[in-house]
Parts: structure tokens; C-alpha cells; sequence
């Protein structure tokens, strides 16, 4: 709201104000420009101020616009003291957007794409592919359902060397190489293979299937004894350090677990902890999603639907949110899983139309009714926070 200028006239204050300083006029009363006198010590200079009438003409009008009456200055003063309540409002409105971001609350938005630690930013969604390239559907067909992923925006692929034995791997590869640019490549190293230079083998043997000349992320795939991070941690640095690997991270460990990581040198540079999590298995919302959140460290979500033998897409609730939506139950599933801009899923996608059904999830923006329904159809675990 915008107000007006007001003029005040302090006399009907009864007011004094502050004490103008006095300039002699610069014309006579016909109009000829007066010598203006200014004295310093002993010496009097003279200069003529050259002025058009016409410019006191205008400087006068100014000067000798009427006040503002009594009536007419509490008639302001009314109207401003009624805009204060609005004012106070917007004011609040912009305080508390400070404070939003400030604490990193979640927005309409925040579940689109995620910050990890050293501040690469990946979409919230990404394709999984554990069966991929292993004859579950025809290759034509599972590779135009990733590229219908990567057009849609889930450039975040996460794949295994163990994944139908390299397979995966090798599929990948192949249907990626025309735009490696674009993708952000995730795979994983087995707990078996840790001692000595395992990793590093493991690393190149991944590399050359993948066709690539790095990974954007290597994943220890399931936890090793606590006694062996240190090494398994050294390994990944050199990685690291050789630009095999552009960051590291770990998979299916506890919040115990993670805080033995952090315990050892560099374990601090771990990027993500990738574990199991839908709305049927909201095991880790009592201690280790709010953990790593603590820590700055998004979590990698794999079986986001719930896994092979526990899919959530025929539920009923879910369906009836995606009419509301105009989406299918698959992608409310997975905007409930990226809500908060903190979690990363990974659903497999074996079909273009699948692929696009799990897309859908990046432009849903789940309502406070629809969170509440999904968690009453679905409670989380007890204690959790």
C-alpha cells in the first residue's frame, strides 16, 4: 500500500519547527536581481545571481502551496493510522519468508532437486536400473525408457557391478553414450571386494563396462566391520584424487554405522547413505533420515513403490490422490518420498510410459490434506520424529 506525501503545518500541532535558515530574496519587488552580499572577516564579495522570473515563478508557486487544514491533516492521519495493520502484516509475510530460508523449510519446490555436501546439485528423481539389461523386457524397449526418463529430467542414474553380473552396467553404458554429459552416473562396490585393492579394481572394471572415464558416484553397496572404514575410506580418496570418482558414499548403513564413518579420516566426506524407503518400509524416519539431515547428507532412496513383492501403485488412497492430481498412483508415491527435498528416489522405470508416470512426480505438489491422508493410510514408525 502506498501512501501519500502529507504536509504538516506545525502551528495547528501546536508545534514549533526546526528553525529554517534565512536567505535574502533574490529579486526586488520589480523584478531586478539583487546583489547578493556575503561577508567574511573584512572582505565583501559581490556577485549577481542571474535568475529567469520565470524560474521564480515556479519556485515561488512551490513555496506558496497551501497547508494542509486541521480537517484535512486528521483525515491523513486516520488514513495512515488504518494502513498500519496492513503494513505490520507485510512486514510479518517477509519475516517469516527470512526464516523459511533460513532453516532450510521445505517450499513448493523443494522436493525437485538436492544438494549434496560439496554443493552438486542432482534432481530429486532419478532412474534405478537393478534389472536392466537382463532380459526382463526387450533392450530396444528399456532403452527408450531411459532416454523418455533422461528428456523428462531424471539424469541421475544408479547402477551395480553385480547388477545381473556387469549387465547392468554394460546396458547402461550403451544407452547412455551418446549423452554422458548429462548424466549423473552412480555405482556401487561389494563389501567382498574391499580388501587391498579391490576397490580400485572393482572401479576399473566398472569404468569399462559403463564406457566412461569416470563415476560421478561410487557407493560401498552394504556395510563392512567398523575396523575396516578407515581403509575402505582411504580407497575411495584415492579414487577420488586420481578423477576415477567424483565423490563416495555408502549403502544400507545404520545410523551407528555412519557414526563410526564419520569417526575416521575423511569419513566426513561421505556423500549419501543409499537405503530402502517408500511409504511401506518408513523405517528410517525414526532415527537415520533425521541423522543425516542433521549432517547436511541426502539420502539415496532405492525401492521408493516398495519393492518387487510390496508395490504400492494398486493401492486405492494412492489412486485416488492421482485423480486428484491428475497423475497416476506411482507418482504421488514418489513425490511423497522427495517431499521434503532431502531424499533422492531411484524407481525403476522398464517402460516409456512407465518412465513417464514417474516423471510426473517432479511437478506434484502434495497438499497438507494429502500428506495427512497418506499418513494415516500409512504411519510411520513410532518414535519417529
Amino acid at each position: 500500500m502506498l501512501l501519500g506525501r502529507v504536509s504538516i503545518d506545525f502551528r495547528l500541532c501546536g508545534c514549533s519547527p526546526a528553525p529554517a535558515s534565512v536567505t535574502p530574496p533574490l529579486f526586488d519587488q520589480g523584478g531586478t536581481p539583487r546583489r547578493h552580499e556575503q561577508t567574511r572577516g573584512s572582505h565583501v564579495s559581490v556577485r549577481l545571481l542571474q535568475f529567469s522570473k520565470r524560474k521564480e515563478s515556479k519556485e515561488m508557486d512551490t513555496v506558496n502551496k497551501p497547508l494542509l487544514s486541521r480537517r484535512q491533516f486528521s483525515a491523513r492521519c486516520a488514513a495512515f493510522g488504518l494502513s498500519l495493520p496492513v503494513i505490520s502484516a507485510t512486514l510479518a509475510v517477509q519475516r517469516s519468508a527470512r526464516v523459511l530460508a533460513a532453516t532450510g523449510a521445505a517450499s513448493d519446490t523443494a522436493g525437485r532437486t538436492v544438494r549434496f555436501p560439496d554443493g552438486t546439485t542432482v534432481p530429486a528423481l532419478g532412474q534405478g536400473a537393478w534389472h536392466l539389461g537382463q532380459g526382463r523386457h526387450p533392450p530396444a524397449v528399456e532403452e527408450e525408457a531411459v532416454h523418455t526418463g533422461i528428456s523428462a529430467g531424471m539424469t541421475l542414474i544408479d547402477t551395480s557391478g553385480n547388477y545381473g553380473n556387469g549387465r547392468s552396467e554394460q546396458f547402461i553404458g550403451h544407452a547412455i553414450a551418446s549423452q554422458r554429459d548429462r548424466i549423473f552416473l552412480v555405482s556401487k562396490v561389494e563389501s567382498n571386494e574391499v580388501s587391498g585393492d579391490g576397490i580400485a579394481r572393482a572401479c576399473e572394471a566398472s569404468l569399462a563396462r559403463l564406457n566412461t572415464k569416470h563415476l560421478d558416484l561410487y557407493l560401498l553397496h552394504s556395510p563392512v566391520p567398523s575396523a575396516q572404514f578407515s581403509g575402505v575410506v582411504a580407497a575411495f580418496e584415492q579414487l577420488r584424487m586420481a578423477g576415477k570418482i567424483r565423490a563416495w558414499g555408502v549403502s544400507n548403513f545404520d545410523t551407528g554405522q555412519m557414526e563410526d564413518l564419520f569417526r575416521v579420516p575423511d569419513g566426513q566426506r561421505c556423500a549419501t547413505n543409499q537405503v530402502a524407503y517408500s511409504l511401506r518400509n518408513r523405517r528410517i524416519e525414526r532415527d537415520l533420515l533425521p541423522w543425516c539431515a542433521q549432517h547436511n547428507m541426502p539420502v539415496m532412496a532405492y525401492s521408493p513403490l516398495g519393492g518387487d513383492n510390496n508395490l504400492v501403485v494398486g493401492d486405492r488412497t494412492l489412486a485416488q490422490i492421482g485423480a486428484a492430481h491428475g497423475c497416476s498412483a506411482a507418482a504421488v508415491a514418489l513425490a511423497w518420498v522427495i517431499r521434503s527435498g532431502k531424499v533422492i528416489a531411484i524407481p525403476e522405470s522398464g517402460s516409456p510410459a512407465h518412465a513417464k508416470e514417474n516423471a510426473a512426480a517432479l511437478s506434484i505438489t502434495l497438499t497438507p490434506q494429502d500428506s495427512q491422508t497418506l499418513a494415516t493410510a500409512y504411519p510411520g514408525p513410532s518414535g519417529a520424529t
